[in-house]
């Protein structure tokens, strides 16, 4: 299992993707993906994830690429303290068996800073699963 992470302005992200075989179809050009995330704010100053943006890469056809903005993840913005962890999961669909994601949460501090700390970029390979 692999994972990938980044350290921005005391905000470290970790992501572990996987290839969700009993949701792909394959012989339709669906491939599911899931990638579990894991902010950790290992700073001393608390921070709130208040937008993400993902950047998505498809192999398919020489690659195509797709932007997803929004506020917060799956539906919450929550405040990661100093020494706190915040957890979520998601999934993405690639019409090819390969692709990568990468992307930054926006994050604002108390004093109203803010800050993009960097999603580090990750691959999305179906071939690399074994059952």
């Amino acid at each position: 299992m692999t994972f990938y992470h980044r350290i921005t302005d005391g905000i470290r992200i970790t992501v572990r993707p996987s290839f969700v075989a009993d949701q792909s179809r394959p012989e339709e050009g669906r491939f599911v993906f899931a990638y579990a995330v894991r902010i950790e704010n290992v700073g001393t100053t608390a921070a709130q994830l208040t937008h993400r943006v993902w950047r998505i890469h498809d192999s398919i056809g020489g690659g195509e690429d797709q932007e997803v903005q929004g506020e917060g993840v799956v539906g919450e913005q929550p405040v990661v303290s100093p020494g706190a962890v915040y957890e979520y999961e998601s999934f993405c669909v690639l019409k090819s068996p390969q692709g990568s994601m990468e992307g930054a949460y926006r994050f604002e501090r108390e004093d109203e800073t803010a800050f993009a700390a960097q999603i580090p970029k990750f691959d999305l390979d179906a071939r690399s699963y074994t059952p």
